[in-house]
């Protein structure tokens, strides 16, 4: 079964609590005869299946439920995490409410008084049984399947303090003195309320992560205002209808300009901080705002097939990868939990075969119990893919997975597609040369090569066809593929494209085409019966941004290889002007046909070079699949952009470069959070184990961990990139 293209289904899934409850769901779909492959992501509490179609939603919801989670409606997300955040609240406020008067009494001795000991436990008994009750619930559901998770062990240790302790202070009651004496009620009180405080951050930081995503959704316009003065909702709209857009005002849906001229800004979608002219013809994406002119504007894309749409569910299946990095986490997640709980079990043995007080036996195995909840480990990688992706959709860079954020880090070559990507893409006729045609036969020669050109969609051939306003009946037309075109106009064989298509080449057409060609243009001859009589001089305006993402890109530490399928002086021409050659490793490769752009990444490939890939046409779809990590420039075709790995909005190059930056920074900082969460629970359990960890301070640390991951995590939302900094 082919993944890409198998049926997929997501399930909105509430109650998990942990990484490991996670990967129990995760196994349980698996293990599905029709299940291809199955991921349920803990940090955005969604469940992703890929199948063979032959089973439905409503039998993967039930194998959730058996488990004893819940699967909510998409639509219904948000009013589960407001119901979850409310009821988190209620218990953290009872548990601080009653465990800090407790503390307070347990451990200052000023603060005692005659039978302190059953205020103490009157106070701390409904916060470990009440406010710890997700903890107990969750621990007896994975216990009834023969699993542990997280929640195993703080069930365990606070339930052990409250029966230890009920035990000592009933038995010194009924018999005198019991045990040593020694009660722990507000250990266990406090080790809840901590914990819960530590879910109350994770959740709020979790949900301020999905900001990003939840923000593009509020973009849209929510009505369209018709060309007759009539206002219908976005969802009544539909292709081919026109609209009007006032200034100030968002423009509905994607669509091009028929009438107006203004400047729209598109910073919300793109990235792009400066609003950009627009006028009669030009495209427009859907929720961007329009700043000065009225316009009038057709519809060419509606609901789920406008790039804002289509952003919103690449973003959203990104959110809910993995990176290969994960897979170490799950491995030490599956075996930890239980793992701890051997370790408490032989610290408390160990300390009472070593003659130690049962008091202090027991502390010690609780404060293991404590310190090794695997927390942090679970949100290291999804808090960081989950802020990661969001910001980089905020920047208009769409990165489609976990597995992405890796690839980036051993890039170290890029290839750069010339027209469209380092230049604008829009061609346009600066002169028509000939030598020694007369003024009949120019225009003759002209009129036929423009004709021959209106039928080829290539962006050269259609600036030379809008240079001659007449065009003549075209028979026996053949495109050739990266050489040019062939055509038969009134019994007249013409030709216009590469030398190569031409049996002559006088040398003074040649030197017509390397001339403009050495001043950084495209030559394209034309000619009669085999022989090149004229040529074209196309031109096509570099970006202004090109120059400073190729400075970019050596500031990464890549190489940078010009690809193009121009002839050498144009590619040369234009590699020189933006920078390309400066370093030892750069290169220029030209005269490249389309079928054979991946073939030169195979080619880099193998030399051992890591291959990014940056185009923007169908005829780079190939190079895109073909490179270690494709970068789609999302003003190009919908084939590049699905085969692409990263996808830039904007045609701004420097976006590339903020996306390999942003990718490298999000897995840094992913690498970041499990080498402190893997840190914290080395260095924690041994001095948990020998007695100088106490219960409440591992709690508090374990807080400590999961709150610094989240911190960290956080922090990738000022991640700003190249074009914002200059």
């Amino acid at each position: 079964m082919a993944l890409d293209t198998a049926p997929r289904s997501d399930l909105s899934i509430d109650g998990m609590t942990c990484a490991a409850c996670a990967n129990r769901i995760q196994r349980r779909l698996g293990k599905l005869e029709s299940v291809a492959e199955a991921q349920v992501n803990f940090a955005t509490g969604r469940a992703t299946v890929i199948h063979d179609g032959s089973v439905d939603e409503a039998t993967l919801s039930a194998e959730v439920e058996a488990l004893g989670y819940a699967v909510i409606q998409p639509d219904a997300g948000d009013e589960a995490e407001d119901r979850r955040e409310a009821d988190l609240q209620r218990r953290l406020i009872v548990g601080i409410a009653l465990a800090l008067p407790a503390m307070l009494i347990g451990m200052i001795p000023a603060l005692r008084f005659a039978g302190w000991e059953w205020l103490v436990a009157a106070l701390a008994t409904p916060v470990i049984l009440w406010s710890g009750w997700p903890f107990h619930r969750a621990a007896w559901m994975n216990i009834r399947h023969g699993s542990t998770t997280m929640d195993t062990l703080v069930s365990m240790g606070s339930l052990s303090a409250l029966t230890w302790s009920a035990v000592v202070l009933v038995g010194g009651a009924l018999f005198g003195d019991f045990g040593d004496g020694h009660i722990y009620f507000e250990t266990g009180a406090v080790i809840v309320t901590l914990i819960l405080l530590g879910k109350w951050f994770e959740l709020r930081a979790k949900r301020r992560s999905g900001d990003a995503i939840r923000a593009l959704a509020d973009l849209g316009a929510r009505t369209a205002r018709l060309e007759d003065g009539r206002e219908v909702a976005l969802d009544d709209l539909a292709v081919g209808m026109r609209f009007v857009v006032r200034p100030g005002e968002k423009i509905a849906t994607d669509g091009v300009i028929v009438e107006g001229r203004s400047a729209v800004d598109a910073s919300m979608v793109t990235g792009e901080p400066v609003p950009v002219e627009v006028s009669p013809g030009d495209e427009l994406i859907g929720a961007t705002i329009n700043a000065n002119g009225s316009l009038v504007v057709e519809a060419t894309k509606v609901g789920a097939d406008t790039a804002l749409a289509q952003i919103i569910t690449l973003v959203d299946q990104a959110q809910g990868s993995r990176a290969e990095v994960q897979r170490l986490a799950d491995r030490v997640s599956a075996v930890f939990v239980p793992l701890a709980i051997v370790i408490a079990l032989a610290t408390l043995l160990t300390w009472l075969a070593l003659g130690n007080p049962a008091s202090s036996a027991f502390t010690a195995a609780v404060a293991v119990l404590i310190i090794a909840c695997p927390c942090a480990l679970g949100l290291a990688t999804p808090l960081g893919i989950m802020v990661g992706t969001g910001r980089g959709a905020q920047l208009g860079v769409i990165i489609k997975g976990g597995e992405v954020l890796e690839d980036t880090r051993a890039i170290d070559a890029i290839v750069v597609d010339k027209t469209g990507t380092i230049t604008e893409g829009s061609m346009s006729v600066t002169a028509v040369l000939d030598a020694g045609l007369s003024s009949a036969e120019h225009d003759r020669v002209h009129q036929l090569a423009a004709s021959a050109e209106s039928k080829s969609e290539h962006p050269i051939a259609q600036a030379i066809a809008a240079s001659s306003p007449n065009h003549l009946p075209v028979e026996d037309f053949e495109n050739l593929p990266g050489t040019g075109v062939t055509a038969l106009m009134a019994a007249v064989p013409i030709g216009v494209g590469r030398r190569s298509l031409f049996d002559a080449v006088p040398d003074a057409v040649e030197a017509l085409a390397a001339s403009a060609e050495a001043e950084g243009s495209t030559a394209v001859l034309a000619g009669r019966g085999g022989k090149a009589e004229m040529v074209f001089v196309v031109a096509d305006r570099i970006k202004p941004t090109s120059c400073a993402a190729v400075a970019a890109f050596h500031d990464q530490g890549l190489s940078v290889t010009l690809l193009t399928g121009d002839n050498q002086r144009t590619a040369h021409a234009v590699a020189s002007e933006v920078g390309i050659g400066t370093q030892p490793s750069d290169a220029v490769i030209a005269e490249v046909y389309p079928d054979d752009k991946a073939a030169v990444i195979r080619k880099l490939q193998a030399q051992g070079k890591r291959v990014a890939m940056v185009g923007d046409g169908i005829n780079d779809a190939p190079a895109l699949a073909q490179a270690d990590l494709g970068i789609a420039v999302g003003t190009g075709t919908d084939v590049a952009i699905e085969a692409s790995d990263l996808t830039i909005v904007s045609g701004d190059l420097r976006a590339v470069a903020d996306a390999i930056a942003l990718s490298r920074r999000t897995l840094s900082t992913i690498k970041g959070n499990l080498f402190w969460a893997f840190a914290y629970n080395a260095a924690a359990i041994p001095l948990a184990a020998l007695g100088i960890l106490n219960p409440m301070i591992a709690a508090g640390a374990m807080g400590i961990s999961s709150l610094f991951v989240v911190s960290n995590s956080l922090r990738l939302r000022r991640f700003a990139g190249y074009r914002h900094a200059s």
